[in-house]
């Protein structure tokens, strides 16, 4: 008789663990709460969707600062390879950019989500959705089902792919760990790994929309003179603080520091290809050539133009000063301004806002060859419901469908 397989969340994770689990062969229901599938799929990377990353696979596991290890067999079973052939086999063309992030070459993350669709109704996946799962069915240690917001549904094999808790407005609203929890899973209490910081200092919303490109931006705990962590690359300044690229890496780590009490400093560099010494001398040279100006009009050589007023008023030099009259002293500290420019972090964006929650599903009660639970039999899961995380850059989408297809594979081949 063939398994009969519910897959509960209708992202990514979840249609390619029904796909997966119907092309074998299995009789599989996937229970969707919202009225639409894959929804936060569908407005991923601002709707361009950052599919995964063309860097070698064996170099992966190092880009999820949350339990990293536990995705080996889950990316050798499904690499970055295998997920651009899949999608190009329903249409979607890939191109690679900057940091090696893959995109859709339409840059439609809606083309991705209906090939996932795609894959899961060509293997006769039945859809469900507006249908909520209320309880996990469990007998002497076995799944038997899932009671839903419309009836039971009676399974031999139940996957949860149900998402974190960021974007509570797609549907990922935490519901995986309440369902695993009622079983007996362990939960990782939940928190922001990409999302915005906010900062104490009210100059950021003079420069709001503004990007940073090639910068490197170090994050501090306390008084931590060892020199903190740093990422550099592209960074943007918003109303409430600071967002983009490098900033999301390092906001796992804030947040964790802010959990514990500490107070976290960022310093960013504006100049992180020359040395303070360099930049000092950059700086003389740019003020040689505008030497009768006044100083607030001799930046725009070195900074953006919405940035300038901002580093004249921290700078503490006169804005009105000739550029010829300024000291060295006044000089060299203009250079450590612009090598150490410092805000205080107050906090995070909340959950809701985060683009990947971390915690999750411990993964020690997860067997990480199947996605298997340790504590009930024939119940799996997929996604971001487990504690992991990667940082930006494709690693997260990847690890959902990898996870996704090695539960499916397993609820059918495993028994």
């Amino acid at each position: 008789m063939a398994d009969k397989v519910i897959v509960i969340g209708g992202g990514a994770a979840g249609l390619l663990a029904a796909g997966t689990a119907a092309e074998l062969g299995a009789e599989v229901e996937l229970l969707e709460k919202n009225d639409i599938l894959a929804k936060k799929l569908r407005i991923s990377g601002k709707g361009r969707c950052n599919l995964t990353n063309a860097m070698p696979i064996a170099e992966f596991i190092a880009c999820y600062p949350g339990n990293g290890k536990f995705l080996y067999s889950a990316l050798a079973r499904f690499t970055n390879q295998d997920l651009i052939e899949f999608v190009a086999r329903y249409g979607v063309s890939v191109k690679i950019e900057r940091g090696q992030r893959v995109f859709p070459e339409s840059d439609n993350a809606h083309q991705v989500a209906e090939a996932l669709i795609s894959y899961a109704k060509e293997h006769g996946v039945e859809f469900r959705t507006n249908t909520k799962a209320v309880k996990l069915c469990v007998s002497q240690g076995r799944i038997e089902g899932v009671k839903t917001n419309t009836g039971f549904y009676k399974a031999n094999k139940v996957i949860i792919a149900t998402g974190g808790a960021s974007y509570p407005g797609t549907g990922s609203t935490g519901d995986g760990y309440e369902l695993a929890a009622a079983v007996g899973h362990t939960i990782i209490t939940p928190f922001p790994a990409l999302v915005p910081l906010r900062v104490k200092e009210a100059w950021v919303s003079l420069v709001s929309g503004l990007t940073l490109k090639n910068v490197a931006a170090t994050i501090i705990q306390g008084n931590d003179t060892k020199g903190g962590i740093r990422e550099f690359g592209e960074m943007q300044f918003a109303h409430f603080g600071v967002t983009g690229p490098i900033i999301l890496t390092l906001s796992r780590q804030v947040s964790l520091w802010l959990r514990e009490g500490s107070s976290v400093t960022l310093s960013i560099d504006l100049k992180p290809a020359l040395s303070e010494t360099q930049l000092d001398r950059r700086i003389q040279r740019d003020f040689e050539q505008v030497k009768r100006r006044q100083f607030k009009n001799s930046l725009n050589q070195l900074l953006p133009k919405s940035l300038i007023p901002v580093i004249v008023a921290l700078s503490n030099i006169d804005p009105e000063k000739p550029v010829h009259q300024i000291t060295r002293g006044e000089r060299q500290n203009l250079a450590k301004l612009f090598k150490e420019l410092k805000l205080g972090i107050v906090g995070t964006l909340p959950l809701s806002a985060a683009i990947i929650t971390a915690g999750g599903v411990c993964v020690r009660e997860i067997d990480s060859k199947t996605m298997q639970s340790r504590l009930v039999k024939g119940l799996y899961f997929a996604g971001e419901v487990i504690d992991v995380d990667g940082v930006t850059g494709g690693f997260n989408l990847q690890a959902a469908v990898s996870t996704g297809r090695l539960a499916g594979f397993s609820a059918v081949e495993g028994n």
